[in-house]
């Protein structure tokens, strides 16, 4: 099979995941709404797991494939350039407000299991037991998540267009059925791409399947600072990042053991490097400013030539 079908082929699979994720959010978040279930508390779950949906797709059928340097390359890969990229380029175009919350728990809980993600896999596999650990803390996760919902003061219901239950819940399921089959035609050309071309899973997962599972994520943070609302942003990507590792690596491992090439340790701690940078940027002023943009691009472009070269 040509080359030009196989990228073509991987065009249609990012489209599919995207267009996918639209769907499974908009049809589970309008039935949700039909029970009665708080907008905070839909955002902070139903949302946040929708957008991350197209790096677990991937990520886990790669794995049920034996490709398992695109599930760790697209996990890793995806976490670096949520940060440096999609938070880079959205400073840039404004200055991002953080709260305080984030910079005080979920920022350093990024950064902490990015850790716990590169102890884990110092044996060079993600296990079973593993999978377990990470899944765990995921569940301490969603009772914070809750716990901070029940925090806030509940916010005035956003009006929302009216459907029936019917037609939201076929919206998810034909959601769910594009990010499943998006999903395995995004593995499979980008493994015969990776082929033809003599890269790496590694690179392919690190750079561009990553870019495309994280194409909701750039998508939403940019339209957000472009009408103002920047301040969305920042918790919307940290809290991709904690799913995508806690939840789709996790869930991953539950299904197979997954190899942990010496290489991805590096790519991991830049990863690290990239949550501590966003903490020290945002610490001072709760501000994430356009300097501090540039600095994350220019770290970003540092990182994709030492593994292009």
């Amino acid at each position: 099979m040509s080359i030009i079908l196989q990228i073509v082929l991987l065009v249609v699979g990012f489209c599919m995941l995207i267009k996918g994720a639209d769907f499974f959010v908009e049809g589970t978040s309008g039935i949700a709404r039909k029970f009665g279930i708080p907008q905070l508390v839909i955002g902070l779950t139903i949302v946040a797991m929708g957008t991350s949906a197209p790096e677990a797709a991937v990520s886990i059928t790669a794995a049920l494939k034996g490709n398992a340097d695109i599930t760790i390359g697209n996990i890793v890969g995806s976490n670096i350039l949520n940060v440096l990229i999609i938070l880079g380029i959205t400073a840039v175009i404004t200055a991002l407000a953080v709260a305080r919350s984030t910079i005080r728990y979920e920022i350093p809980f990024m950064v902490a299991i990015s850790v716990l993600l590169l102890v884990l896999g110092l044996d060079q596999t993600i296990s079973l037991l593993d999978g377990i650990i990470l899944v765990a803390a995921f569940v301490l996760y969603l009772a914070y998540l809750f716990w901070m919902a029940k925090k806030k003061p509940e916010e005035q219901e956003i009006p929302h267009r009216q459907h029936s239950v019917w037609i939201l819940l076929i919206g998810a399921v034909v959601g769910l059925i594009l990010i499943v089959w998006g999903s395995d035609v995004t593995v499979d050309a980008a493994t015969a791409i990776a082929r033809f071309c003599g890269m790496s899973d590694r690179f392919i997962g690190l750079t561009i399947v990553a870019l495309g599972t994280s194409l909701p994520e750039l998508v939403t943070s940019v339209t957000a600072a472009r009408k103002g609302n920047a301040d969305i942003a920042i918790g919307n990507i940290v809290g991709s990042n904690i799913f995508n590792i806690l939840f789709v690596v996790g869930l991953s491992a539950l299904i197979t053991p997954i190899p942990f090439a010496l290489a991805f340790r590096f790519d991991t701690m830049v990863a690290i490097g990239a949550g501590i940078l966003l903490f020290v940027c945002s610490f001072r002023k709760h501000t994430l400013n356009r300097p501090a943009g540039w600095l994350m691009l220019a770290c970003y472009a540092a990182y994709f030539c030492s593994i292009l070269f």
